[in-house]
C-alpha cells in the first residue's frame, strides 16, 4: 500500500470544499472609484449606466451592445455629446430614470431598473454611501466610476476605464483608449513646443468665452485651465483672474485683457451670438473681434467631460495658434478620426451641423481678414 504524504488528506478535503470549474469563476470582487468592494459576475452582458459621463465611458469601451436601459436626459438633450450621436440605437432602449445633472446622488426609477434585469449597474459622480444603499435595495452590484476633477482632463478617468474594462472583459480596449488619448496629448504638446522654439516666436494671448457651468453663459464665462489650451501651452488670459477653476468676468475685465485671439466655446454659442447682436459696442471694442480673430471650439464639458472633444479642440486650436506646426492637420478630418476611434462613429458632420465648422469664425461675427502673420 503506497504511503500517503502527511498533507494529502488536508489538500483533498480543501479541494472538495472549494468551488471548481464554472462555479469558481461565477463572480469576483473589485474596488470601485468610491473605494467600495463590489462583487460582480465573472461574465457581464447586461448593464445600466447612471449619471454624468457614465454611458460615455461604456461607449469608449465599445460596449454599448451590453446596455439595456437609458436615462431620459440622454434622449432629451441632443447636442454636444459625440457618443450619443454615434449610437442612436441606444435611444430606443427603456428609460430607467431621469438622469441629468440634477439626478446626481439621486436614485433612478428602481422598478424600471429591475425591469430591464441588468447584471451590473455603473454610475458616476455618486457618493459611495448612496451607491451602497441603492445596491442593497436592488440586489444588483453598483459600481461607481469617476472622471476625477470636474470639467478637467484628469488622468483618474483612466482608472475607471480600466475598472469597467476589467468587469466587461475589455481590458485591451481600455488600454487602447488610454494609449490613444495619451498619444494625442503628447503629439499636441510636442507640436506646440516646436512652434514656441522657433526664432522670433511670440506667443499670442488667448481667451475662451462661453464656457458652461450648470448651464449656458456668454463671453464673460471662462475657465482656467481649459484643457485644449493647456495642452498647447497657450497664454490663457483666464489665468490672470482665476488660479484654478471657472470664473465670471465683468465686461471691463475682459476689455482690459483684450486677447489677441478669442475662442468661443459652443456651450454658450447662442448667448454669445446674442451679445454680438445686442451689445455691438462691447464686443466691437475687443481687438480680436475687430481683426477677425474669433474662432469656434466645441464644448467638451457636456454631461461631464467629453475626452474626445478635448482632443478635437486641441488640434483645431493648434492649427490657429501655431499654423506651421499643425500645417498637416485638417481639423474636420482629425475630428472624424478621433470620434470614430473613441465614440465609435465619425460624427463631425453632425457636430458641425449643430454648432458650425470647428475653428471657423462664427457666422454672427463680422468677418474681417486677420492681420498678417496670424
Amino acid at each position: 500500500m503506497p504511503r500517503r504524504h502527511p498533507w494529502s488528506l488536508a489538500a483533498l478535503l480543501l479541494m472538495l470544499l472549494l468551488p471548481s470549474g464554472p462555479a469558481a469563476a461565477a463572480s469576483r470582487t473589485v474596488t470601485d472609484a468610491a473605494g467600495r468592494s463590489v462583487t460582480v459576475p465573472a461574465t457581464v452582458s447586461r448593464i445600466v449606466c447612471l449619471g454624468p459621463g457614465c454611458l460615455r465611458l461604456i461607449a469608449y469601451l465599445g460596449a454599448t451592445d451590453k446596455v439595456v436601459g437609458i436615462e431620459r436626459f440622454e434622449i432629451a438633450q441632443k447636442t454636444g455629446r459625440p457618443y450619443r450621436l454615434a449610437h442612436p440605437e441606444l435611444l430606443a432602449l427603456p428609460v430607467i430614470g431621469p438622469g441629468g445633472p440634477k439626478s446626481i446622488n439621486q436614485e433612478p426609477d428602481l422598478e424600471a431598473v429591475l425591469a430591464v434585469k441588468p447584471q451590473v449597474l455603473f454610475t458616476s459622480a455618486m457618493d459611495g454611501a448612496v451607491a451602497q444603499a441603492m445596491q442593497d435595495k436592488l440586489g444588483i452590484p453598483v459600481v461607481v466610476l469617476s472622471y476625477g476633477a470636474f470639467a478637467r482632463y484628469d488622468p483618474k478617468v483612466f482608472d475607471s476605464l480600466k475598472l469597467a474594462g476589467a468587469i466587461l472583459g475589455l481590458e485591451a480596449r481600455a488600454r487602447a483608449v488610454a494609449d490613444f488619448l495619451a498619444s494625442a496629448e503628447a503629439d499636441v504638446r510636442a507640436r506646440a513646443a516646436r512652434a514656441a522654439a522657433a526664432p522670433g516666436f511670440r506667443k499670442p494671448t488667448v481667451y475662451v468665452g462661453g464656457t458652461g457651468l450648470r448651464g449656458a453663459h456668454g463671453l464673460t464665462s471662462t475657465d482656467h485651465p481649459y484643457a485644449p489650451l493647456q495642452w498647447l501651452g497657450a497664454d490663457n488670459l483666464a489665468s490672470r483672474v482665476t488660479d484654478d477653476g471657472h470664473a465670471f468676468l465683468d465686461r471691463e475685465q475682459l476689455l482690459a485683457l483684450d486677447p489677441d485671439i478669442l475662442f468661443v466655446d459652443a456651450a454658450g454659442l447662442s448667448l454669445v451670438a446674442d451679445e454680438f447682436s445686442r451689445q455691438p459696442e462691447f464686443v466691437g471694442a475687443l481687438r480680436a473681434v475687430r481683426e477677425g480673430r474669433v474662432h469656434l471650439l466645441y464644448p467638451f464639458t457636456n454631461y461631464l467631460t467629453n475626452l474626445d472633444t478635448i482632443v478635437v479642440d486641441a488640434y483645431a486650436a493648434g492649427k490657429i495658434l501655431y499654423p506651421e506646426a499643425f500645417a498637416d492637420i485638417d481639423p474636420a478630418a482629425k475630428a472624424d478620426a478621433v470620434y470614430a476611434f473613441l465614440a465609435g462613429r465619425p460624427v463631425y458632420g453632425q457636430m458641425a451641423a449643430d454648432f458650425g465648422p470647428l475653428g471657423a469664425v462664427p457666422g454672427f461675427v463680422p468677418h474681417r481678414p486677420a492681420a498678417k502673420g496670424q
